[in-house]
C-alpha cells in the first residue's frame, strides 16, 4: 500500500484532487491511501507516509517541510500549479510515484 498525503491550505480543491488520483491509482491496479490534510499538520502525519506533495498555495513552507520529511525518510514535493488547477490527478500521481522511485533508487 502506498500512503501519499497532500498537505494544502484545507481548501476544497485539494479533496477534489485526492478524489481524481484515487480514481487515476485504481485504472492503474495500484493500493494507495491518499488524503488531504492542512500543512499544519504535516509533523503529525510525515510518520505515517510514503510521500508528501505540497499544494502550490503553501509552496511557502517547503523549506520546513523539507526538514520535517526528511526526519522521517519520506519524499516531498510541491504539484505543479496547472496540475493542481486542472486538477489532474493522473499526473499528480506520476509525480508521487516518481518520488517514491527516486527515493527508492537512491
Amino acid at each position: 500500500m502506498i500512503k501519499i498525503g497532500l498537505f494544502c491550505a484545507a481548501g476544497f480543491s485539494t479533496g477534489m484532487l485526492v478524489n481524481n488520483m484515487k480514481i487515476a491509482a485504481n485504472e492503474l491496479g495500484l493500493e494507495t491511501e491518499i488524503e488531504a490534510y492542512s500543512q499544519a499538520k504535516l509533523a503529525d502525519y510525515a510518520p505515517q507516509l510514503d510521500v508528501a506533495l505540497l499544494g502550490p498555495q503553501v509552496a511557502y513552507t517547503l523549506d520546513k517541510s523539507q526538514k520535517i520529511c526528511a526526519e522521517n525518510h519520506i519524499p516531498i514535493a510541491v504539484i505543479p500549479m496547472a496540475d493542481y488547477g486542472m486538477l489532474d490527478g493522473k499526473k499528480v500521481l506520476n509525480l508521487a510515484l516518481g518520488l517514491l522511485e527516486q527515493e527508492q533508487g537512491a
